[in-house]
């Protein structure tokens, strides 16, 4: 591929166009009040995300590192002077790039741009996760808020009927006095889950780049049934091929090293003028071949830095992809366990919500103790909670596989 057919000024031109309408979207966004959906959170952070910059900054120092590798070194031209005939002395010095230390040395940049293109697309999905899980846990505390809330008014409700039953003469203080605990117990759940809820949303909003009270956005979706979970892998992960094309950059760039032992070569070619006797009229042409001398210096110290920084990206490698594998197998036994927590809950659910309507109609009657009300409001209202609790895991398990499973694109053919 020649470096020729992709200029970097047109790359850097797109990237900053896209960067300002970006910004100017978020700041549209950040400046309207209401229903936020989950891809209008997404968006927001991938505009306005500090992470998503310095990305950006390493893929464009990848694409000038890819200039630099293909630049050609300056000629350097001298004049002299000497009371030795011919007095003047001009000469004209180029640098010869060698085929086979340029090479080397070109590829290895390419093979760090793609590392670093590589890293900035990992990057940009970390960012959607963490804005998706952070949409997910702000969609939980509100519900588990709403539940608690009800849970308050259901637990003053019956407060309030033990106060008549006990008026009536079918109920003790007793029943009162632990109906009230009940009560406050349940208001406290309320404000704390509530609090709770307020500090998602501002969380949410530190994704998304947003300042300002957290009341000025609401959520627009719900919590429902989680996606399912995304296919196996089949090709490498954007981790993996960032790893390895490091690997394949640093071995490049220890080889352009080790080629690099004699040194740069150059040609000279110049002329020499000005005798004052005229033996010597016109300009004498003068060239010649400079080659260094690898007397003090045969590059070792270079050659040991590309040794360690080849060692180092092999490693990488194996850890990146050891680390790849073990996170994809967590969340995908994370996501069946929470989808299996799920499916039970359901079943769970109904029938605990059956018991404590039927415990409440029962004790309205006088047929049943307080207690075993209270005992089935709270056990309907845990398995409600759990409910919740198991959605939000799945979704939160659905998009980290998301990332994780994410492959290079196939070379075009």
């Amino acid at each position: 591929m020649n470096g020729r057919s992709s200029a970097p000024p047109p790359r850097r031109a797109c990237l900053l166009t896209g960067a300002i309408a970006g910004v100017l979207f978020a700041a549209s966004l950040a400046a309207q009040d209401g229903p936020i959906t989950r891809q209008n959170a997404i968006a927001a952070a991938l505009t306005r995300g500090a992470r998503l910059t310095t990305a950006t900054a390493d893929t464009l120092a990848g694409a000038a590192q890819v200039a630099t590798a293909r630049q050609w070194q300056n000629p350097t031209v001298s004049a002299s002077y000497s009371k030795d005939v011919p007095q003047y002395h001009y000469s004209l010095e180029i640098p010869l790039d060698l085929p086979y230390i340029r090479g080397p040395r070109i590829a290895a940049a390419a093979a760090a741009q793609r590392a670093m293109r590589a890293r900035f697309a990992y990057e940009r999905a970390s960012v959607a996760m963490e804005a998706d899980t952070a949409y997910t846990r702000a969609l939980a505390a509100r519900a588990l808020a709403e539940l608690s809330a009800r849970a308050a008014r259901d637990a003053d409700s019956l407060r309030r009927m033990a106060i008549v039953r006990r008026d009536a003469g079918d109920a003790s203080d007793l029943d009162v006095a632990l109906a009230t605990i009940t009560a406050g117990q349940a208001a406290n759940d309320a404000v704390s889950d509530s609090l709770t809820y307020t500090s998602a949303l501002l969380d949410l909003q530190i994704v998304m780049g947003m300042t300002g009270r957290a009341e000025r956005i609401t959520l627009a979706d719900s919590l429902g049934a989680p996606p399912p979970a995304p296919a196996g892998v089949d090709g490498r992960t954007l981790a993996v091929a960032a790893a390895a094309d490091q690997v394949e950059s640093a071995s490049l760039a220890l080889r352009a090293e080790q080629r690099s032992v004699l040194g740069q070569p150059s040609v000279v070619a110049g002329w020499d003028a000005g005798d004052p006797s005229g033996a010597e009229s016109g300009r004498l042409p003068m060239f010649g071949v400079a080659l260094p001398i690898p007397l003090f210096n045969r590059n070792t110290a270079a050659i040991a830095l590309a040794q360690a920084e080849a060692l180092r990206a092999r490693a990488e490698l194996s850890l990146v992809t050891v680390m790849s594998r073990t996170e994809r197998e967590r969340a995908e036994r994370e996501y069946a366990a929470a989808r299996a927590r799920l499916d039970r809950d359901e079943q769970l659910v109904a029938q605990a919500e059956r018991v404590a309507t039927m415990a409440m109609t029962a004790y309205r009657e006088g047929a049943v103790a307080l207690p075993n009300v209270l005992e089935a409001r709270r056990v309907a209202r845990e398995l409600l909670a759990q409910r919740v609790r198991n959605a939000a895991d799945a979704w939160v398990a659905v998009a980290e596989l998301k990332v994780l499973t994410l492959t290079v694109a196939p070379p075009a053919p």
